[in-house]
């Protein structure tokens, strides 16, 4: 029966989101933990934040241990739907310890945490008694035998979920190992799991025994579709989502970098040069923040140094593990050669690219072969180049790697999914890096503040009408922007 949200929780639960609810408490008041598996955009995150609004003042604490690249969205999340919880994150060098931090702990509701961190801090972590264990992206821990799962599965709580959106069917090691962690003992030691069940039903296709394997876990799994006519009927044609990114902590030196030398600049010139200098360093500052090695033009690697280029590796992961294909746009035609490379190189699959470099015919190839069912699922384009007149409904997710600042122009390079021929709901993320200039003017921009009524164009020209303390206001990378 679909459960209403809890006065602490400040937001709107779609049906099948109550349902989801009722299904948590359901299992937490039988002292049951449970694997909430909703495919991606379906509002996993809501639901657990309505979970968590509805405990009473002494529950205890919730520890979520999540990827570094999603603490900070939770942080945020949990300020908007629940903002009477008190969060604290446990992360970084200058993280409590000891005495220190039971006391963090003990006057939290919610402790934020990452894999890593769960893996080097597990005495002190096994030392709380938690009322709740959460593992986001549960696929972390799949492989039992990881560091960072055994730590996680040691935890004492009294309720535990694991949340993740890539299916949990895809290896029956790995439903063990996550099913393990929600609860322990369930599907009985690994190597009797293995024999009794993996094999079976892995070599041999044994229909038996998968069905009895489904029965076990089923009433501690809830995996809903965005193909269910129970839940698509609940759903937006288009589902946008603004994805906030984490610095590294070498983007943010270099983020400072960039602005402490255009404010010593612009100290000294006025008129067509300081125009010049402040555009110039707002295309600096958005290369720094897609990635170090687009600023700095060296060829250098690109795994571990952007927090953009880590969410979007999630999200790419998310897709192709459903069988779905997605449009990566990018204003700059450099740093999308860059992504197609590493992802291609990172997936073993062809990523197409298409820049304004590109011929007639080749391009009409590429999408050809894109709109083909065993075409490659993954197309990097060039705003200019891609954001007008093609078609191609094979995708159904849409990331906005950098924005482009005006909202008719990302709007039509969203509908090159989003149009005529399209039978699926469309996935729209924008990705933008907390505490930067990224995320301050697109809060204008959804604001529609008067300052960002007058963005036309390129979305930058107002800026160069700023005096100089109100640029240093706006370009000053924000206390907490990086979870590093």
């Amino acid at each position: 029966t679909p459960a209403d949200p809890p006065p602490g929780f400040h937001g709107t639960l779609r049906p099948y989101q109550r349902r989801g609810l009722a299904w948590l408490a359901f299992l937490q008041s039988l002292g049951l933990g449970g694997i909430l598996a909703d495919d991606m955009g379906l509002g996993k995150t809501v639901q657990l934040l309505a979970l968590l609004a509805g405990d009473p003042p002494e529950a205890g604490p919730t520890l979520l241990v999540c990827p570094m690249s999603l603490v900070g969205n939770w942080q945020r999340e949990a300020a908007r739907f629940a903002p009477e919880l008190r969060v604290h994150v446990h992360h970084g060098a200058e993280r409590a310890r000891g005495e220190e931090f039971a006391a963090a702990v003990h006057a939290a509701d919610l402790v934020l945490t990452t894999y890593s961190v769960a893996a080097r801090d597990a005495f002190d972590l096994a030392g709380i008694d938690w009322h709740r264990v959460v593992v986001d992206e549960a696929q972390a821990i799949k492989n039992a035998s990881t560091r960072q799962a055994e730590a996680v599965r040691s935890l004492p709580a009294r309720h535990r979920v694991a949340v993740t959106g890539t299916p949990v069917e895809n290896r029956l090691a790995d439903l063990w190992s996550i099913m393990q962690f929600a609860n322990p003992g369930l599907l009985g030691p690994a190597a009797t799991f293995k024999k009794k069940f993996a094999e079976p039903i892995e070599r041999h296709g044994d229909a038996e025994v998968a069905g009895r394997l489904r029965r076990i876990t089923g009433p501690f799994v809830l995996r809903r579709l965005k193909t269910d006519s129970s839940i698509i009927s609940d759903l937006p044609e288009k589902l946008e989502m603004e994805v906030l990114c984490n610095l590294t902590a070498e983007q943010a030196a270099l983020y400072r970098a960039v602005v402490d030398d255009m404010m010593a600049k612009i100290e000294s010139s006025d008129g067509i040069e300081r125009r010049g200098l402040v555009l110039a360093t707002m295309t600096r500052l958005k290369q720094v923040c897609n990635h170090p090695a687009q600023l700095l033009r060296d060829g250098s690697a690109l795994p571990g140094r952007s927090g953009k280029l880590e969410r979007l590796e999630e999200i790419v992961d998310e897709v192709l593990a459903a069988g779905e294909k997605a449009l990566l746009f990018t204003q700059y035609a450099e740093f999308g050669g860059m992504l197609r490379g590493h992802l291609s190189a990172r997936l073993g699959r062809e990523v197409l690219f298409l820049h304004g470099g590109v011929g007639k015919a080749d391009r009409d190839a590429m999408v050809t072969r894109f709109q083909s069912a065993d075409g490659p699922p993954l197309f990097v384009l060039s705003l200019k180049a891609g954001g007008t007149g093609l078609t191609l409904t094979a995708a159904n997710h849409v990331v906005h790697v950098d924005r482009w600042w005006n909202p008719a122009v990302e709007d039509q390079a969203t509908d090159r999914a989003f149009r005529i021929g399209q039978r699926r709901r469309v996935q729209v993320r924008k990705f933008v890096c907390a505490g930067t200039v990224e995320e301050k003017v697109a809060a204008m921009i959804a604001d529609k503040r008067s300052l960002a009524q007058r963005v036309v164009g390129t979305g930058e020209q107002w800026v160069t009408e700023l005096s100089t303390g109100a640029l240093r206001e706006l370009f000053a990378l924000e206390p907490g922007a990086v979870v590093e």
